[in-house]
């Protein structure tokens, strides 16, 4: 598919009307999410904020989020390649999206991963790791989710929703923790979850913990 044809179908804003009957779909247009995102300018522009879409459609926003905290990173990072690859995967790590169609959540990651593949080669070229490219896969696939944004499960599952908060460390080390979605947008307790000494776990409290890893050796 051409270039301009991508740009084409990712800003149209129907695609169906038996979409927009069944799911109330239509897509933000760019004229208004540049709009709405430069209302917090200096977030979009600060690589660790973290972004959360509830309906995330095919990426949008977050296709926008990306590009902007990207050109952070290149304009800081460019002449280090290690710099680069780390700051931009950091800037992946802080972008979330749940959408109630799969399809569309499939959409959005391919979207991100093109995003950053494309960024990642035009400064690298033949110097680009594989390795790089498989973390950032690993995370989209850890943070941008088919799911009911409402009543935070999977649709097909009704499973609930569990998001990967990422933390660098040591520089080149990623944490990793689990958290439910439910409880962090609640702020309740997590009754039906238990910490290691057998009481139940506070919103404060991953569903789980994971050791570190370096930042390029996330994959499945």
């Amino acid at each position: 598919m051409s270039k301009l044809n991508e740009e084409t179908k990712q800003n149209k804003q129907v695609k169906s009307k038996q979409r927009v009957a069944d799911h109330g779909e239509v897509f933000t247009n760019q004229r208004e999410v540049n709009a709405m995102l430069d209302l917090v300018k200096h977030e979009t522009e600060r690589i660790d904020s973290r972004f959360l879409e509830p309906a995330c459609g095919n990426g949008n926003f977050l296709a926008e989020v990306l590009n902007r905290k990207l050109n952070v990173v290149e304009h800081k990072y460019s002449h280090i390649q290690i710099e680069w690859e780390r700051y931009a995967i950091l800037a992946v790590c802080s972008i979330y999206g749940v959408d109630i169609l799969e399809d569309n959540a499939q959409e959005c990651r391919q979207r991100l991963l093109g995003i950053f593949t494309q960024r990642y080669k035009a400064l690298f070229a033949d110097k680009y790791k594989p390795e790089a490219l498989r973390s950032v896969d690993f995370i989209l696939h850890r943070n941008i989710l088919w799911g009911d944004a409402l009543d935070f499960t999977n649709p097909q599952t009704k499973q609930p929703i569990i998001f990967s908060e990422w933390s660098a460390v040591n520089g080149t080390m990623l944490k990793r923790r689990d958290y439910m979605f439910k409880f962090l947008v609640e702020k309740s307790f997590q009754t039906a979850l238990f910490n290691d000494e057998g009481n139940a776990a506070t919103i404060d409290e991953p569903v789980k913990d994971f050791p570190l890893i370096h930042f390029l050796k996330l994959e499945v």
